[in-house]
């Protein structure tokens, strides 16, 4: 699983969709712009390079694409990323999967000017949101399908896919919890994992803000939440371990607070892994698409978001069990994968969405309180 820096994002759910790079590496030669990638890197949309089949001729001789902190298993990206290099022929040379946010960023600027650099950021929206000025402003062809609460106007940053923070437990070692406040019952005892450190990490974040809010407290006011977790490790439920597949199907964290696509996902490799989204906790989140404006490649990287924001792109991140940022508009048009999506985790309730401004207030508080009051 990625343990990700600031992957919550300020947006409204659509109802029922909602990198240490080696730094002492030798600097790399940077990376030729010709005509064609001079254009592509002040091309706001695929007209301004003379159309779709100009921009996939563009990519295609730029031939490579550089992602970061994308793993395979997170929202389906390791058959995103090989449909998007076969059906283009583009080389995609993915760094560090299991990096976070801030890695990305990081890595954009540590490798400025070469040809290793990040073309492309998918970002939690905290992360985003202090880094605009990093970012290229494109528009993809479907720009128009996009709610405008979900992206910038001028494209700058574009939400993608999402899903609600959920408790995850292998039903074949711990009972099925029905509220969060069963985690503090004895049979939860050093079985209970956070997906990170929340000061750090949007997933963990998310699980305080979720504990916060079925306990009574709000997204933006984690008091409740941060001493929720308190009371776990007191009682010896909490257990310090960042979880991973590998943890989750060796049995060593047998519950785990993270989003429900990825909890989902590992019902495939281990069937009593089930997925709960309490009721009275409804936390939803999208996370953040943006083209480095340094992008060494920078018609592959807006054939990327092309492609993501495409009906297969869309659909692909649909099978990964997230919620594609289009997909009210493709069940309009019948273009989205209905057996995929009847698939997705059942929720009940009315789902909360942070603002930028909630959750700024909740990690000041919670990067004063966190290591005091849980460690």
């Amino acid at each position: 699983m990625r343990t990700t820096l600031g992957r919550t994002v300020a947006v409204t759910l659509a109802a029922g969709t909602v990198v240490a790079i080696a730094a002492c590496s030798p600097p790399e030669k940077k990376a030729e712009a010709g005509s064609a990638a001079g254009t592509a890197a002040t091309a706001t949309s695929a007209a301004d390079l003379g159309g779709m089949d100009a921009l996939v001729a563009a990519a295609k001789k730029e031939g490579q694409l550089n992602v970061i902190a994308l793993p395979p298993d997170w929202a389906n990206y390791g058959e995103i990323v090989k449909a998007f290099g076969d059906k283009y022929g583009i080389k995609v040379n993915s760094a560090q999967p299991d990096g976070s946010s801030q890695d990305e960023i990081n890595a954009a600027t540590q490798l400025k000017g070469q040809d290793k650099a990040p073309d492309v950021f998918d970002l939690g929206g905290s992360v985003a949101s202090a880094n605009t000025a990093m970012f290229a402003s494109y528009k993809v062809a479907t720009f128009g399908d996009i709610p405008d609460n979900l992206k910038e106007a001028s494209g700058t940053w574009v939400n993608d896919y999402g899903g609600y923070m959920s408790i995850g437990y292998d039903s074949a070692k711990v009972p099925a919890p029905t509220a969060v406040a069963d985690l503090l019952k004895p049979e939860y005892k050093g079985k209970v994992a956070l997906n990170g450190d929340p000061t750090q990490a949007g997933s963990a974040f998310g699980g305080v803000q979720m504990t916060s809010i079925a306990n009574g407290g709000t997204a933006e006011d984690i008091t409740k939440g941060v001493d929720f977790f308190g009371q776990l490790k007191k009682a010896g439920n909490f257990l310090p371990v960042d979880p991973s597949a590998t943890t989750i199907e060796s049995g060593q964290t047998p519950v785990v607070f993270d989003w429900d696509y990825l909890n989902a996902a590992e019902t495939k490799k281990l069937p009593t892994w089930k997925t709960f989204v309490p009721a009275n906790a409804v936390l939803g989140s999208y996370y953040v698409q943006a083209i480095n404006k340094e992008a060494p490649h920078p018609a592959a990287a807006r054939l990327w978001e092309e492609f993501l924001y495409s009906d297969q792109g869309q659909n692909l991140w649909l099978k990964g069990g997230a919620r594609p940022v289009r997909a009210d508009a493709m069940q309009k048009a019948g273009t989205i994968d209905a057996t995929a999506f009847a698939a997705l985790p059942k929720v009940e309730g009315t789902p909360v969405v942070p603002t930028e401004a909630q959750n700024t207030v909740a990690k000041t508080y919670l990067t004063a309180n966190w290591a005091k009051t849980v460690g």
